[in-house]
């Protein structure tokens, strides 16, 4: 049994391999397991299969957290935001619409993925602990340069997390990484909470 068996939700899971160069979400977990050993070239060479491995990765550390924490005066995690979590991290996977990017000079094309970007977004949350990114969109023409364009994300935070800072400090983390990666016209960049679920963190006069 893989340590993703402990993950709520995770069976349930539809994986199809059209959304990760033919492999799936169960296959990532299996490879993460040995430790990315044999090296798996078909993996490794695969954008949409790293940025799965990554999000993947920090799930675990969190489903661990979850396991460790008393929830016994918490209120109980919905079993679903697990699952909503992996369904969206096979969603972003996938290389989406085409965004272009300045070229150096003339008649170079230049280009990033719909999916590279939903990456760089969902990385943000390693920037602030706590905070889970769950569905993220771009609304919006991203495939015009000076289109405006709305980013849309669903979080999970941790019980007792004050949450307005929480969201203000993913929001500024966001709105970095795509001011310095992309040249996306980015107007707004809703946050919504849609999961609150237990944390492995109490303060000692709780104990």
């Amino acid at each position: 049994m893989n340590d993703d068996a402990r993950i709520p939700g995770f069976s349930d899971l539809g994986r199809g391999p059209d959304d990760l160069d033919g492999h799936t979400i169960e296959e990532l977990s299996e490879y993460l397991d040995a430790g990315r050993l044999p090296l798996d070239p078909s993996i490794e060479e695969s954008a949409g299969c790293r940025l799965a491995l990554d999000a993947l990765e920090r799930l675990r550390l969190l489903s661990d957290e979850m396991l460790e924490a008393d929830a016994g005066e918490e209120p109980e995690p919905d079993a679903g935001w697990t699952q909503r979590i992996l369904s969206s991290i096979a969603f972003d996977a996938r290389a989406g619409r085409r965004i272009p990017l300045p070229a150096p000079e003339p008649g170079v094309d230049l280009g990033i993925t719909e999916g590279a970007v939903r990456g760089l977004v969902r990385g943000a949350e390693r920037a602030v602990p706590g905070a889970v990114i769950g569905r993220c969109r771009l609304l919006g023409d991203v495939t015009v340069p000076g289109e405006p364009v709305t980013v849309g994300v669903e979080i999970s935070v941790p019980y007792g997390e004050p949450i307005p800072r929480l969201v203000d400090r993913l929001r500024s983390e966001i709105s970095v990484r795509l001011r310095t990666h992309t040249r996306l016209r980015v107007t707004g960049i809703d946050v919504v909470v849609s999961d609150v679920r237990p944390s492995a963190v109490r303060n000692e006069g709780e104990r």
